[in-house]
């Protein structure tokens, strides 16, 4: 395809996920919030349904993988020792012309000469780093009361108490003429810097001893989260692929030294399947394997698995061998002991591990771009249109099934329609809707992914044949092609489609 067709594919998808109710731009009411996302019913429902599948084939299908869910509000000393203090940065440029901020590898255009992505100007600054890690601060602040109880130093990150000169002790408490008389400055207290966690993986290390402990695993073991991250992007774009606020799906395998290489191998393939049993079909996915000057300085090898977005060929995870960097880090830093100690050998040593790092909300727009499709179907009265279809494989999509009694106003088909409802709900999303001719309905279940939809006719009644009693028309979203299948079996065959 044109870079313009792809363009256009792009602002149909975009549209399609306001529209139908996938995603929304994050307090658009006020006029939005940069890189921020909310999630619709229909999009909650997909990206829960992969994270489901994530969880279920990484951790419940396998015996060596555990799980936790670590906190998002993070202490300062982690990510010193791991290094986002001082190096989790990129490297900002702006333009002098419009005033635009860009990543410096944003700004080269042909021929290597550097110009604005906006504007075409080549008057920019000169690349200088910006840490991209989101802070806030804690503290026991009550506004509740009159006096504002304090914390001692030693509970919190270590920050100075401000003093006040002209009496030589703590700032007291103040109140501003416009502040109620019920809030309070803080008076003496401790505020504690702490960071949003830019990645799920350091609570991992540092919670790994007590994994160890609980669960007994021997090496090689894994610990897997899902979890929200947060990273301050000098600049977000294409949609949800870049944003500010996020979730991860990681798993941090650990291993002897001497299998490092061989389980970073095993996890890339792992992780291809994974994307091919979601939807996403292995030629629209490409392995890079990170140059040693682009990676890490801890990493001893690291693939990039990308897929072809309509905006350009991407990442959606990592798999990297992170030796015992980390683990060496929170022991030297801590000075706890992450030491495992093997039975077999009665030595002890620090793990090292290999590191599937996944995006939640890169994973979910790769799976509306790769499932989004137009095609032409007749209509009700045999007039070709275009169809819009969301093909999801039918274990992601958001609704798996639609029930459709053939006329509202009959009673008996919307009560068998509503039986069959309370037949499939325990088991999977459905969607009733009995409004609009049946063809209309169709339509519109196949623009949002549902891979199935259940008519309930007259035939289901009897009426017209007692052979076809109790049975329901059965049709497949991407084929269109329908089926007579009995209600007693239509359950064990939706699952076993579904799965």
């Amino acid at each position: 395809m044109s870079a313009t067709s792809e363009t256009q594919r792009m602002e149909k998808i975009v549209s399609l996920c306001k529209r139908r109710g996938f995603i929304f731009q994050s307090s658009e009411i006020y006029g939005g919030l940069n890189g921020v996302w909310d999630y619709g019913p229909l999009g909650v429902e997909l990206k829960r349904n992969l994270k489901n599948y994530w969880w279920r084939v990484v951790v419940h299908e396998r015996d060596d993988v555990v799980g936790m869910d670590g906190s998002i509000l993070t202490h300062p000393a982690v990510l010193r020792a791991s290094g986002h203090v001082e190096g989790f940065s990129d490297l900002l440029v702006d333009c002098r012309t419009c005033k635009s901020r860009w990543r410096a590898d944003q700004v080269v255009g042909k021929k290597g000469a550097r110009q604005c992505p906006r504007c075409g100007s080549k008057d920019l600054t000169e690349p200088r780093e910006f840490n991209l890690m989101l802070e806030t601060h804690i503290g026991s602040i009550d506004p509740r009361s009159t006096s504002t109880y304090a914390e001692s130093a030693a509970s919190l990150t270590s920050v100075a108490v401000p003093s006040d000169p002209s009496v030589g002790g703590p700032i007291r408490a103040t109140r501003s003429e416009n502040q109620p008389s019920d809030v309070m400055h803080p008076a003496g207290e401790q505020i504690a810097l702490v960071y949003l966690r830019p990645e799920t993986a350091q609570s991992i290390f540092v919670q790994f001893k007590n994994i160890l402990e609980v669960s007994r695993k021997k090496l090689p073991f894994g610990i897997a989260q899902i979890g929200k991250a947060f990273r301050n992007e000098i600049n977000p774009r294409n949609f949800t692929f870049r944003s500010r606020e996020f979730e991860q799906m990681e798993l941090e395998y650990f291993c002897r030294p001497v299998q490092g290489m061989e389980l970073l191998q095993y996890w890339k393939e792992e992780r291809l399947k994974f994307y091919e049993n979601i939807g996403i079909p292995r030629s629209k996915l490409h392995v890079l394997n990170v140059p040693d000057m682009e990676r890490a300085f801890y990493s001893k090898g690291t693939y990039d698995i990308e897929y072809d977005f309509p905006f350009g060929r991407q990442e959606l995870e990592g798999v990297a061998y992170r030796t015992d960097y980390d683990l060496s880090q929170h022991q030297k830093a801590s000075g706890k002991s992450l030491e495992y100690f093997d039975e077999e050998t009665k030595q002890r040593f620090v793990p090292h591990v290999v590191e599937p790092s996944a995006g939640v909300d890169r994973t979910v727009l790769a799976l509306i771009c790769e499932a989004y499709s137009e095609d032409q179907a007749a209509d009700e009265k045999g007039k070709m249109e275009t169809r819009v279809v969301l093909r999801f494989h039918p274990r992601i999509a958001p609704v798996k099934c639609g029930i459709f009694p053939l006329l509202k106003n009959n009673p008996q088909l919307v009560a068998r329609a509503k039986e069959i409802v309370d037949l499939l709900r325990p088991h999977m999303t459905v969607f009733y809707d009995e409004s609009g001719a049946i063809g209309r309905r169709y339509r519109r279940q196949d623009e949002v992914g549902t891979p199935f939809g259940v008519t309930v006719d007259f035939e289901t009644l009897g009426e017209k044949n007692a052979a076809l009693r109790d049975t329901v028309t059965l049709r497949e979203r991407d084929s269109m092609k329908q089926e007579r299948v009995k209600i007693s079996d239509l359950l064990q065959i939706l699952l076993t489609r579904i799965a």
